[in-house]
């Protein structure tokens, strides 16, 4: 199959071969793969290591379980993410956070996000776009002489990112944009987490794809979080999952607490990360690394974040 001339037409399509575990030499064919749907597991050393460049993940005997149980749960996500994530080398930040969002904005009308939807079951703290948003603010605003403090601020949901503070975060990271005054801004959370990612109970309370895709390109932290790059750090601490690292990963220096546990678990809900992590997390830490993180559904420590420059400091 790896030598017929047709093997791209034969392998295409979610209802056919959606991966290939590789332990040998890569075919001519998979060298680069392209747009080709088809993720390109290689087996190597370990979780995370080095593989040849036409593979989008390097993972070891043991993962091979993990791996493909996440792909065959949600074909759809997996390959969108391989497929998004080969473009985002040579892609600048800006049309690859337009290629992110496109690509999530479709996801969210797949069926294998709906059917995550159908069996979540909404906690107390559920979002109802229908009632009055929480009372207090949910991003705290410092300014320190020239430093500006920015601090998540809902600490009962460690930190889930909703609407509300996505808006508040994007004011908040403006006035930093349009103050040159300020040298640095420091972006941390209140509690016992950085940031847990997207509030859960809050997918799907939007509108439709193509207007939330409109929406988040206007507001993006991601965005300016780049703008900002070079004055940002950011504190990481306890679960810093999904958005929480995805946004993380744009500052210049990030500093994490040695209980700091790191994941990106979108695929499992049949998206892919929508922060801006097919841009970010690649530029620190390669694509296929990043690959290996989502599609194995683990998490990593802080010393391994640190080893492979997710992180630049650990402190107690």
């Amino acid at each position: 199959m790896i030598t017929s001339p047709w093997v791209q037409e034969s392998i295409a399509g979610s209802d056919r071969t959606t991966s290939l575990l590789v332990s040998g030499k890569l075919g001519k064919i998979f060298e680069s793969p392209g747009s080709l749907p088809v993720i390109v597991c290689w087996i190597g050393d370990g979780f995370g290591g080095d593989s040849p460049d036409g593979a989008d993940l390097v993972i070891g005997s043991d993962d091979i379980v993990d791996v493909t149980a996440t792909i065959e749960r949600n074909p759809l996500a997996a390959t969108t993410l391989a497929v998004l994530l080969r473009s985002s080398v040579d892609a600048t930040v800006a049309s690859g956070l337009a290629q992110e969002s496109a690509a999530y904005s479709m996801l969210q009308a797949g069926p294998e996000f709906e059917a995550w939807r159908a069996t979540a079951t909404r906690s107390a703290h559920a979002v109802d776009i229908n009632v009055p948003a929480e009372s207090q603010p949910t991003v705290a605003i410092e300014r320190r002489d020239d430093t500006l403090v920015i601090t998540l601020d809902r600490p009962h949901r460690h930190n889930a990112i909703t609407t509300r503070m996505r808006d508040e975060l994007c004011d908040a990271l403006a006035i930093a944009v349009a103050d040159d005054s300020i040298r640095e801004v420091l972006l941390r959370g209140n509690g016992p987490s950085f940031c847990s990612g997207g509030d859960l109970d809050e997918f799907g309370s939007r509108p439709d794809p193509a207007t939330a895709h409109i929406t988040r390109l206007a507001q993006s932290p991601a965005r300016l979080l780049h703008l900002l790059r070079d004055r940002v750090t950011v504190e990481i601490h306890g679960a810093t999952l999904g958005g929480g690292i995805e946004m993380a990963a744009f500052a210049h220096r990030v500093i994490a607490r040695r209980d700091t546990t790191i994941g990106l678990p979108e695929v499992g809900i049949g998206l892919i990360p929508g922060a801006g992590g097919t841009v970010s997390m690649p530029r620190r830490i390669g694509r296929q690394r990043t690959a290996a993180l989502a599609l194995t559904n683990r998490r990593i420590d802080a010393e391994t974040a640190l080893s492979w420059g997710l992180v630049d400091e650990i402190v107690d």
